[in-house]
């Protein structure tokens, strides 16, 4: 305000105003402040502009539709004016997009006439906001005191947010396309910035954030060229490069300086690193926000590699559309019962009879045919799918065992693969328990497969639920042994069935002494625990000869049979005596 009132006993309220009773009804709220008011109503530009000519206000108050006049136009004459001068708006009829366009404008606050209970904390919050700027700040704060800040400042750096941070690569954008150079923008991702916050705490971590975004804003050479747009993202755009190759480079010699740099936090000295994905104008998009959609794929590819960075490429897209599409029909599948259980046999080493079989989800797609896991459980994983198709597979599962029973077929116990989020899943044993509700016998006919580095991953949480599931009758095989590296001592204390060696342990088997002796030694173990041992993955007479004299107990795999439908299974192993598959080599 250009001439702040010096009597804090008087406030100088100008209202822009065409309705006396609004302007009487506003005069009795004012009084409410508990300080002396000298209002001046006036209703159009002329009485305005002289009002603002002749006198000294701390506070301006305006409806937005009057007949002779408008908000936004005494907005913009009191802004002529003076600058900071405290602008509210109330009115009747303003809407909310209305509302932020004017204070986009330069209004510092809306109030709604049907809700004048907000005008006073306003008042007094503007009037305060603006004599602090007056005594102690300059134009820079003048941006700051907008009620729509957050909305373009991030609070802890001060870095422009996504939506600002768009609007300047688009005026970036149109420099480039009449100057014909290109233009990058960077998406940059610190990381181990949650395990940071995690052991030093979250005020540590803003402070940390402050020094990234100076850095980076000394690196840049201008605050204008970066936003903060995550919790530990920030976006750079290089407004003017003349090919991929400078994009590169000038990266390379940013990214080795950041490294090299060290943060000082609480007396202790942090290197941070982190991922980048970049995308070029004009060849990877042509307007702000293709360009950061596609830096953002990129992002996420390098962060899925052991590359620091990488250029967006069509790929990239194609991939993740692939992706997105593929989780939509997952969904449907889900929904359509597309989902089927195939059985793959165990058979006992030493007589060759079937002991049981692993259950194994297939994909029967309409479009495609029968589909494999490895396509699609990663994603039934990242979407949470996985809870819904696992809690199906529990089920079918334990139905065929019960349905073999009732036809009076010979019954074997049926393993089951437990995810690690379902494991995870605090409601995990009473879904078990559900499933072996259905039926007296239904428990006995359940085995869940569990892999190593899964149990690993929470030992006493593990050890403890599986307890649970076993008390409940179900059998528990540890599935991929060797690969999870157990202690001895929590593998004694885990309640198990059985240990299954993992395949690549049966292949490395016949190339040597060294992978028959650790084989040896992974059968002894279990058998020590009393253990019964399962290899899978057996595609040979050796291998099938040399488990034998190792005294494995049974193996699954494609020299015995090939995962294969419930009625087929059904029909070769559980009516008439099994006979060894001949030899249709398909990995499970």
């Amino acid at each position: 305000m250009k001439n702040m009132n010096a009597d804090t006993s008087l406030l100088r309220v100008l209202l822009v105003e065409d309705s006396e009773d609004d302007a009487f009804l506003m005069t009795q709220h004012l009084r409410r402040l508990g300080v002396e008011v000298m209002l001046l109503r006036v209703e159009t530009s002329a009485e305005l502009r002289a009002a603002l000519s002749t006198q000294s206000w701390d506070l301006v108050i305006s409806d937005y539709r009057m007949p002779k006049f408008s908000g936004l136009a005494a907005l913009k004459l009191v802004r002529e004016y003076d600058e900071e001068l405290p602008f509210i708006i109330v009115s009747a009829t303003i809407g909310e997009d209305i509302a932020v366009d004017a204070m986009r404008a330069g209004a510092n606050d809306y109030v709604m006439k049907n809700n004048l209970a907000r005008l006073l904390p306003a008042i007094q919050r503007e009037i305060h906001e603006a004599k602090t700027r007056a005594n102690s700040r300059a134009a820079n704060i003048a941006q700051q005191k907008q009620l729509d800040y957050m909305a373009y400042y991030d609070s802890i750096t001060g870095l422009a947010t996504r939506t600002l941070f768009l609007e300047r690569v688009t005026g970036y954008l149109l420099e480039a396309a009449n100057h014909e150079h290109g233009l990058a923008v960077c998406l940059i991702d610190l990381e181990r910035f949650k395990n940071i916050n995690d052991s030093v705490g979250w005020s540590v971590g803003d402070v940390l954030l402050r020094q990234v975004a100076e850095w980076l804003t000394d690196s840049a050479g201008d605050n204008k060229h970066l936003a903060r747009v995550g919790a530990n993202h920030f976006a750079l755009v290089i407004p003017a490069v003349k090919q991929d190759g400078d994009v590169i480079h000038l990266f390379d010699k940013k990214r080795q300086a950041f490294l090299d740099h060290a943060f000082p936090l609480n007396d202790a000295i942090f290197h941070i690193s982190f991922k980048a994905g970049l995308a070029v104008f004009p060849q990877d998009g042509i307007d702000a926000v293709t360009l950061f959609k596609h830096a953002e794929v990129a992002l996420k590819n390098a962060k899925a590699t052991s590359e620091p960075y990488m250029l967006y490429l069509q790929s990239m897209s194609d991939a993740a559309s692939g992706k997105l599409s593929l989780e939509n029909k997952l969904h449907q599948a889900l929904e359509n019962r597309e989902f089927v259980l195939h059985y793959q046999p165990k058979v006992n080493l030493a007589t060759g009879k079937l002991t049981s079989a692993e259950a194994l989800i297939r994909w029967n797609d309409p479009r495609r045919g029968l589909v494999l896991p490895s396509e699609f459980i990663s994603i039934l994983e990242e979407t949470g799918l996985i809870h819904d198709v696992g809690r199906w597979a529990l089920g079918q599962a334990v139905d065929d065992y019960l349905r073999w029973h009732r036809l009076g077929l010979s019954a074997v116990r049926i393993a089951v693969n437990v995810s690690a989020m379902q494991l995870r899943q605090r409601n995990f044993v009473g879904e078990i328990q559900k499933v072996t509700d259905k039926d007296p016998l239904a428990a006995g006919g359940l085995e869940l497969e569990i892999t190593e580095s899964l149990i690993m991953e929470d030992v006493k949480h593990s050890i403890a639920s599986l307890q649970a599931i076993r008390a409940l009758g179900v059998a528990i095989a540890i599935d991929d042994f060797g690969t999870g590296y157990s202690s001895l001592s929590y593998l004694s204390k885990l309640p198990l069935d059985a240990l299954k060696i993992d395949r690549s342990f049966v292949n490395d088997m016949t190339s040597g002494h060294a992978g028959e002796l650790l084989v040896s030694t992974i059968i002894a173990l279990a058998h020590s625990l009393n253990l019964k041992v399962v290899a899978e993955g057996v595609e040979t007479e050796e291998q099938a000869r040399m488990l034998r004299s190792l005294g494995c107990d049974e193996m699954q795999g494609y020299l015995f049979c090939k995962p294969v439908s419930v009625e087929i299974f059904e029909a070769r192993f559980l009516v008439t005596e099994a006979k060894p598959d001949d030899g249709i080599h398909e990995r499970a």
